[in-house]
């Protein structure tokens, strides 16, 4: 008889990174406690453009496991040009990288 002694130790994977990514550079705010909060990004566009990206509003922060790679992963807000769009920030613990996925 089984009475759910059992201890699971696996993570639960989210399997492959969704949609387009692409390779951005963050200011990013480190706390005391070691929270992370981005304050801002740059990124540069198909005709070779910088564009940065200030006053993001976090809407939520996960960390999930994509294929077995720890990861944080944010929700945020953002206003440019008068848009108002959201878009994922996704670190990459053990490589130190961060990627956007509009």
């Amino acid at each position: 008889m089984a009475f759910g002694t059992e201890t699971y130790t696996e993570r639960p994977d989210a399997g492959k990174l969704p949609g387009k990514k692409q390779n951005i550079a963050v200011d990013c705010w480190f706390t005391s406690k070691g929270k992370t909060i981005p304050r801002m990004f740059k990124y540069q566009d198909e005709e070779g453009i910088l564009h940065s990206v200030s006053g993001l509003r976090i809407l939520c922060q996960e960390e999930k496991y994509y294929c077995g790679v720890p990861t944080l992963e944010y929700l945020c807000e953002v206003i440019q040009d008068q848009y108002r769009t959201q878009v994922k920030l996704i670190f990459l613990l053990e490589e130190h990288r961060w990627m956007l996925c509009p």
